[in-house]
């Protein structure tokens, strides 16, 4: 009697762990595939979901974050036949779960390949010098390349760095001696310009001295002649002022004469080498007259 019920609720609890373990809750940026008896039946994205018991299966998990391949150095050859270790970084991220699970076996092994076989291409058409400095150059044809190859895989290549070009010991020897002669090159021409402009400052402020002290050379012989200019126009100034004052007064001839008679004592007294004798010499005996009544 108590068989039947023991028995149904074995089954219903069998039934309500089958219908638990069924059910699926799919991650944020997560997207898992299903078949149905081994075909396809559709990817779930975030949330719940119900898979048929026994029928439906989840074939693979994909996450739809960006992921990291970051890939073991490759030996390359450039134009110019030095070999060289070139390792890189690649970003991508799956934008199609349904290519990236059926596309290709290995998806990350498949990057990796396309990435090696890109580099040696574009790393082979270019020279040493052009490879380590043109790793931005470098970095845009590898991404656009792999972006473009891994559409079909559903994969999204994002960015591509190349992180380490290492060249041969020997070249690196040789650039490092380049780079100290350049450096020291640098040092010799800067320490040359500093001695120059050094020069050519302490040779503008010579000029610029030269130029003040002329300056002030030339403005003390301007006001020295001003000076002496103001001095005798004031003396012929004074020497018109007395004509004219001497014309106001309208002087008589015995004022004239003892004038005249002054002159002559002045040219005669015995300093001067020459004797100019005045026009009027003939009447000196009538101005010594006039003198005479002038005293009397």
């Amino acid at each position: 009697m108590f068989i039947f019920p023991v028995f149904l609720l074995i089954l219903f609890i069998l039934l309500i762990l089958l219908i638990v373990c069924n059910i699926c809750i799919v991650p944020q940026a997560n997207a898992w595939i299903v078949e149905r008896l081994g075909k396809y039946q559709g990817t779930w994205e975030a949330g719940l979901h119900v898979k048929v018991p026994f029928i439906d299966r989840v074939v693979k998990k994909v996450s739809l974050k960006e992921q990291v391949a970051d890939f073991e150095p490759q030996p390359v050859i450039t134009k110019d036949n030095v070999t060289m270790m070139v390792d890189s970084v690649v970003f991508f991220s799956i934008f199609d779960p349904k290519c990236f699970a059926y596309g290709v076996e290995r998806p990350v092994a498949a990057i990796e390949n396309l990435s090696a076989t890109t580099l040696r291409n574009i790393v082979g058409s270019m020279t040493l010098d052009e490879t380590l400095t043109g790793r931005d150059q470098i970095n845009g044809q590898i991404t656009s390349i792999l972006d473009e190859a891994t559409d079909k895989y559903g994969i999204k290549v994002s960015r591509v760095e190349v992180k380490n070009i290492d060249p041969p010991r020997s070249i690196k020897e040789a650039m490092e001696k380049q780079m100290k002669a350049e450096r020291e090159k640098r040092e010799a021409i800067l320490t040359a310009e500093g001695k120059k402009q050094s020069a050519i400052t302490l040779a503008e402020g010579e000029k610029e001295a030269a130029i003040l002290r002329a300056d002030a050379v030339k403005e003390q012989r301007i006001r020295e002649a001003q000076g002496e200019a103001e001095a005798l126009l004031a003396v012929q100034r004074a020497k018109a002022e007395g004509i004219r004052l001497i014309n106001e007064a309208d002087p008589s001839s015995k004022y004239l004469a003892i004038r005249s008679y002054e002159a002559a004592e002045r040219m005669a007294d015995g300093q001067a080498t020459k004797l100019v004798v005045p026009s009027d010499i003939a009447n000196l005996s009538a101005t010594l007259k006039a003198i005479k009544e002038t005293v009397e």
